[in-house]
């Protein structure tokens, strides 16, 4: 398995993101977006909801940009869409790498330092995760409250101190909660996997205030904060925690899948009309090459 970073990320990270953003604006012709979500395991199908009806989405390989890596997850595809919705520029990663990749923090979160850096004001992050509450069945749609980094990973170095309080916005969750009444809010644990949580790994977490655990979300969560992008993180329950049931990675991708429709909808009724609400330093609005 390859370990480390893309050289360009490794060499510079920040200047590695501005690299990809003037590469994406390029092949998009979209000089700046607004928005920027993050599709996790099996989510793929989310994806189809985020662009206007009639509208003409602009695909990229997200190994023709700089410092990215292949996307080698089940469930993942390494993609980024460029569409319109609602008078708003959203990116959409069409998945995403891990830290049990062996590639480090930095590569983790540079998709979304590379749209930081492409103008986005809010990133929207999504997950499947296993449920640590029995009341909380698969295919529940979770929006994250807060989040527990156990993963021993930041994404930052030196003196970059982060203010992580209500790191997941609260104006976003309520707009979340609202479009989607059958939603749930939660706390979600990162470890780093890829192994699955133990019986007695899942009972701790619940102590702790976890609500729901996975391996991902965590640095990306801290990478937008520290560009200044509010949050939403969306998460959907594909496993039940603590039951002695053997976990199945095919069938964490199946379940996340079949709810994913259903979510990428939530999303979007979120961001429709949302062009009042982007936060200062926003392109909402602003001409752009089609």
């Amino acid at each position: 398995m390859p370990a480390g970073p893309s050289p360009a990320v490794a060499a510079d990270p920040y200047g590695a993101a501005h690299d990809a953003a003037r590469a994406l604006a390029a092949a998009t012709g979209v000089e700046r977006h607004d928005v920027v979500v993050v599709l996790g395991s099996g989510w793929v199908g989310a994806a189809d909801a985020l662009a206007d009806p009639g509208s003409t989405p602009v695909e990229v390989d997200v190994t023709d940009l700089p410092g990215f890596v292949p996307v080698v997850a089940e469930g993942h595809v390494g993609r980024v869409r460029s569409t319109v919705l609602g008078g708003l520029r959203v990116l959409t990663f069409l998945g995403r790498t891990h830290l049990y990749e062996g590639r480090g923090a930095a590569q983790v979160v540079h998709a979304v330092r590379t749209a930081a850096a492409a103008g986005c004001r809010l990133a929207v992050l999504t997950n499947a995760n296993g449920s640590l509450r029995p009341e909380w069945g698969t295919g529940t749609g979770v929006v994250l409250r807060d989040h527990l980094n156990l993963a021993d990973a930041t994404p930052l170095a030196g003196p970059r101190f982060v203010d992580l309080t209500d790191a997941w916005a609260p104006r976003w969750r309520e707009r979340a909660l609202a479009a989607g009444p059958d939603l749930v809010e939660g706390v979600y644990a990162m470890l780093r996997g890829p192994h699955y949580e133990t019986v007695a790994e899942a009972l701790m977490l619940r102590t702790l205030g976890a609500d729901v655990v996975g391996m991902s979300t965590v640095p990306e969560a801290i990478a937008a904060r520290e560009a200044g992008l509010e949050l939403l993180g969306l998460s959907v329950v594909t496993t039940v925690e603590a039951t002695g049931e053997v976990i199945d990675g095919e069938e964490v991708v199946r379940v996340a899948a079949a709810a994913a429709t259903r979510l990428g909808g939530v999303i979007a009724t979120v961001l429709a009309g949302a062009t009042d609400l982007m936060p200062a330093g926003s392109t909402a609005g602003r001409e752009s090459t089609p």
